[in-house]
C-alpha cells in the first residue's frame, strides 16, 4: 500500500511538474515575442542602414530577427512565404518571429525525425500558416521537397543552414525564387578564396573532422553563386555567420558590397578535441586544426588543401 502511494504522489509531482515547466516555457517565449515586437516597432522603414545597426534577439540564435525585420519592412514584399532548413525543433530559428510577428506562411525542414514530431505537437503547429517537413535535404531532392508543397516561383525569403553543403543545396536550388536569400557562410576560410567543401549527400561535419569546423563555403564562394544566381550581396550579421543577399531589382537603396568589404569574423569558439570535447579554439588558431584537409575550389573546379 506505502509503495503504491509513493508511485502515485511520485507520478502527480512529475505532472505537475510537466505543467509547470510548460507554463513557464510559454510565458517566457510570450516575454520575448513582446519585447521583439517593440524592438520591431522602432526600427527605420524607409532608409537603408548597415545591417549590424538593425539587430536583435528574440528567437534567433544571434541578431538575425532584427535584421529580417528591417528587411522585409524597406523592400516590397508581396508573397510573404519563406523556407528554411535545418530548423532543429524551431525553438531557435531565424524564421519563428517572422512566422508569428508578421503572420507569413512557412516551409521548415529538418533532418531528424524527432526534431519534426515536436514541432508538430507544439501549440505554434496550429496557430499559424505552417508546414514541418522531415527530410534530410540533398542536391536531388530540394526542389521536390519545396514543390511538393506548394510552393513555387518568387517567395519572400529562404534561409539555408545546413552545417555542410549550403553552397551545393542553393547552387541546385530552381524551383523558388527568394527576394530575400539568407546563407550560413564559414568564416575560418577567409574573405580571399572562394571555396567550399566538396559535395556528399550524407555529409557530417563532426564525421567529416572531428573538430566540426570543416564545414560550409567561404562567403566569397557565395557570393560568387549569388552573382550567378542574380543577387546583391547585402552584408553579414554581426556574429559572422550568416550573409545576407537581395534579388536585384529590389535591393533599392541598400549598399552592395563586395566579399571583403561585407566580410565579418566569427568569434565563437564551438570546435570540439578529438574525444569531442570543446577546446574553445580562437579565431586564427581554428584554420590551422583543418589546414590539411581537402577544399573545393569553386573558381578553378579543382580541389585543394586548406
Amino acid at each position: 500500500m506505502i509503495k503504491y502511494i509513493k508511485k502515485v504522489i511520485k507520478s502527480f509531482i512529475r505532472l505537475e511538474f510537466d505543467k509547470l515547466r510548460r507554463s513557464s516555457s510559454q510565458e517566457m517565449e510570450n516575454i520575448l515575442f513582446q519585447n521583439g515586437k517593440l524592438w520591431a516597432a522602432l526600427l527605420p522603414k524607409d532608409f537603408p542602414v548597415p545591417l549590424q545597426n538593425t539587430e536583435f534577439k528574440v528567437f534567433s540564435q544571434w541578431g538575425d530577427d532584427g535584421i529580417i525585420q528591417y528587411l522585409i519592412n524597406y523592400l516590397s514584399i508581396e508573397n510573404k512565404t519563406f523556407v528554411e532548413f535545418g530548423v532543429e525543433d524551431y525553438l531557435e530559428s531565424n524564421t519563428r518571429f517572422l512566422l508569428m510577428n508578421n503572420n507569413w506562411s512557412g516551409l521548415i525542414l529538418d533532418g531528424s525525425k524527432s526534431n519534426i514530431d515536436k514541432i508538430k505537437r507544439s501549440t505554434i503547429y496550429w496557430k499559424y500558416d505552417l508546414i514541418a517537413k522531415h527530410a534530410f535535404v540533398t542536391t536531388e531532392n530540394i526542389n521536390e521537397l519545396i514543390k511538393d508543397e506548394g510552393i513555387e516561383g518568387e517567395i519572400g525569403l529562404l534561409h539555408i543552414d545546413i552545417d555542410g553543403n549550403d553552397y551545393w543545396i542553393w547552387k541546385a536550388l530552381e524551383v523558388v525564387d527568394p527576394i530575400i536569400m539568407i546563407v550560413e557562410y564559414n568564416s575560418i576560410y577567409g574573405s580571399k578564396r572562394a571555396i567550399t567543401i566538396p559535395y556528399s549527400e550524407d555529409f557530417y561535419r563532426f564525421k567529416a573532422h572531428y573538430s566540426g569546423l570543416y564545414a560550409g563555403a567561404s562567403l566569397k564562394a557565395m557570393c560568387k553563386l549569388a552573382e550567378k544566381k542574380d543577387y546583391n550581396f547585402i552584408g553579414c550579421n554581426s556574429a559572422g555567420n550568416n550573409a545576407y543577399f537581395v534579388k536585384k531589382g529590389y535591393s533599392k537603396d541598400l549598399k552592395i558590397l563586395d566579399p571583403e568589404t561585407g566580410y565579418i569574423e566569427s568569434r565563437f569558439r564551438e570546435s570540439r578535441d578529438a574525444n569531442g570535447h570543446l577546446n574553445y579554439k580562437r579565431a586564427g588558431d581554428r584554420i590551422e586544426v583543418i589546414k590539411d584537409l581537402l577544399i573545393y575550389n569553386t573558381d578553378t573546379n579543382q580541389m585543394e588543401k586548406i
